[in-house]
């Protein structure tokens, strides 16, 4: 796959289970590398952990690596997330809107109606998560 079709960040392997390396990215904001994050108060970083499976190849903890994945499959990710929930909440909204639901009680059932779909996507996290592949490889 090429380059431009991978989604990839800069990580360190924490420690090795069996077959299993466990990964950590630090997650950086876009003004990280900005020159006045020190005195700003909105810069911020957040480290992420990945278990990602080596598939019979040999890396050692404290290594650093290149965590990939496909970038459909980060699409699919904020799909999932934001916009499929995003147009569930809409459509519940401008429906009871023009059914002529007073705006308050039309506020609320749209956002109770995302309650069953986040319910549903964590009920399947298992399968969603296998859809989901993540490959390594040394720097």
């Amino acid at each position: 796959m090429s380059a431009q079709n991978l989604i990839d960040h800069e990580g360190i392997i924490d420690h090795i289970d069996a077959d299993v390396a466990h990964v950590k990215i630090d997650s950086q904001s876009a003004c990280a590398a900005c020159h006045a994050k020190g005195v700003c108060g909105a810069a911020d970083q957040e480290k992420k952990f990945l278990d990602i499976p080596l598939n019979g190849a040999k890396y050692n903890e404290g290594e650093s690596v290149r965590v990939q994945v496909a970038r459909h499959l980060g699409f699919r990710a904020v799909a999932l997330g934001y916009l499929f929930p995003f147009l569930i909440l809409m459509g519940v909204l401008i429906s009871l809107t023009i059914l002529e639901v007073d705006e308050l009680k039309a506020g609320l059932f749209a956002l109770l109606s995302i309650i069953p779909y986040y319910l549903i996507l964590y009920l399947l996290r298992r399968r969603i998560a296998s859809t989901f592949t993540f490959s390594i490889r040394k720097l």
